[in-house]
């Protein structure tokens, strides 16, 4: 094999799983192009790393369309001792390109991490460490390091003020402990991506840490109702894995779980739902018609896009509300869905606020979510505190029948949300649906929001959004409707 580079996103890669570190290097095309959520992360580093720079007024970018210049650039500029931005450090076989590479003293430097998170992660200790080793493999002498990170308490007020919106936060003991070790692992990793044969991995918790990993065929032939489905399975689900038992049905009896998955492994053994028919019963019982069945759509973006709004605050552009009078009674939709680049809160108050009776439960489906939401909304503009407060007051969660087991399916695998619970009450899906989650919701609407995009596309998108947020509202309606005829007839 050639004499492969490691970067120092290979590097993260190989700390993850060296499966996954050969692949990247030597069949890249095996890894799959990101998804639209991970690729509104890199969107949003990409912002924030611009901003940053504001942070060194003279500070010189170094071209990065070509590697070679890049690191030969980074090599003459750094004889005028100004911030630098993106410069490249090669030595030998590993490379990094840093962020910001900041002249302190008479020789020394300053490594100065960007990141579009709110704190100091692990990875991102291990992240500064490979870059110290590369620089300081190039001669240079790093004073210290730090992560220039989102401040969450900073409320926009006029133009973003990048002195207001960064902490940076020094983390040189932090990195001098993560890199106890270093060397060992870029030898190794060095190994690895040199090697004409893939190593074998086996799937475990670092498949999901710090970050899912792309290569799902590790994951083929684990059947569906696996021991990874286990409601809060964890370290169990792994533990059990490892003993060789992969599928819930082959559970040992006597093995110890939790009540709720000593539930789950009886649906699965027996095919059929589990029913705690007095407890739906009093949870039915305590909903009071009218009900409003409420769901937000949001977006939370790194940088606030409007005045008094914090970074990943989360901002309703969308709602959906079927009222039902009474239970036998057809429920009315209202909606409420943004149209232009201003501040959506205002004109979605209004209209929630003219939709909403001051009688009946509102249902809701994670109440904490809603709540929040309600909460900022209420502080964000005062004249509708009362009125949100009261809204708050009654909350009713839909999900906590299905998170006390009161009900459980085994086509939920494991899971109470309402996109599980749906189909397994009602068998209704959100199959067919062009939008199907959250996520891509908030990404969609930001995209004909701020984007570059045809009316077509536009008008297509907003059918596609309230028809994804009206199926939250209307399945909460059936799977009500469903509780009532499981348990045997309507609740007062």
């Amino acid at each position: 094999m050639p004499n492969r580079l490691l970067s120092k996103s290979k590097y993260l890669n190989g700390l993850q799983c060296p499966r996954y570190l050969w692949i990247a290097c030597n069949e890249p095309e095996r890894i799959p192009q990101p998804d639209a959520a991970t690729q509104h992360i890199f969107d949003q580093g990409h912002l924030v790393g611009e901003l940053a720079k504001k942070l060194f007024a003279d500070g010189i970018d170094v071209p990065a369309d070509s590697f070679m210049n890049n690191v030969a650039l980074t090599r003459d500029l750094l004889q005028q001792r100004r911030p630098l931005f993106e410069a490249g450090m090669l030595f030998g076989r590993i490379y990094s390109r840093l962020d910001i590479l900041n002249p302190v003293n008479s020789d020394e430097w300053d490594i100065i991490e960007v990141k579009s998170a709110a704190s100091v992660k692990d990875i991102n200790l291990h992240d500064v460490s490979f870059q110290k080793v590369c620089c300081e493999q190039n001669g240079l002498r790093v004073r210290k390091c730090f992560l220039c990170h989102i401040n969450n308490q900073y409320v926009r007020n006029g133009e973003v003020n990048p002195q207001e919106l960064f902490t940076i936060q020094d983390i040189t003991g932090e990195v001098a402990i993560t890199s106890e070790g270093i060397q060992d692992r870029i030898d190794s990793m060095l190994e690895v991506i040199s090697s004409p044969v893939c190593p074998e991995a086996d799937i475990g918790p670092h498949c999901s840490n710090p970050y899912d990993c792309p290569l799902a065929d590790c994951w083929e032939g684990t059947p569906e109702q696996s021991v990874f489905t286990l409601y809060y399975g964890g370290g169990r689900a792994y533990e059990l894995y490892r003993a060789g038992v992969i599928d819930i049905a082959g559970i040992p009896d006597g093995y110890v779980l939790s009540g709720k998955q000593d539930i789950q492994r009886a649906c699965v053994i027996s095919g059929q739902p589990h029913l705690d028919a007095a407890a739906l019963r009093q949870f039915l019982y305590s909903l009071r018609y009218p009900l409003h069945f409420l769901d937000f759509e949001t977006i939370g973006t790194a940088v606030p896009l409007f005045d008094g709004v914090r970074p990943y605050q989360n901002i309703p552009f969308q709602f959906s509300l079927h009222v039902q009078g009474a239970p036998e009674v057809q429920a009315k939709h209202y909606w409420y869905l943004a149209d232009g680049p201003q501040d959506p809160r205002p004109g979605l108050l209004t209209r929630l606020h003219q939709a909403i009776g001051d009688k009946g439960s509102i249902v809701v489906y994670n109440q904490s979510f809603e709540q929040g939401v309600l909460r900022d909304l209420g502080l964000a503009f005062p004249s509708y505190r009362p009125w949100t407060e009261a809204v708050i007051g009654r909350l009713v969660d839909l999900i906590v029948p299905f998170r006390r087991f009161d009900y459980y399916h085994p086509l939920q695998r494991g899971s109470a949300s309402l996109k599980s619970v749906l189909p397994a009450v009602t068998g209704r899906t959100y199959d067919g649906l062009v939008i199907a989650d959250g996520t891509e919701a908030s990404l969609r609407y930001l995209s004909i929001t701020y984007g570059d995009v045809s009316d077509e596309e536009r008008l297509r998108t907003r059918e596609e959004l309230l028809a994804y947020c009206g199926l939250d509202t209307e399945g909460m309606v059936q799977v009500v409707r469903a509780l009532r005829t499981l348990v045997g007839g309507p609740s007062p």
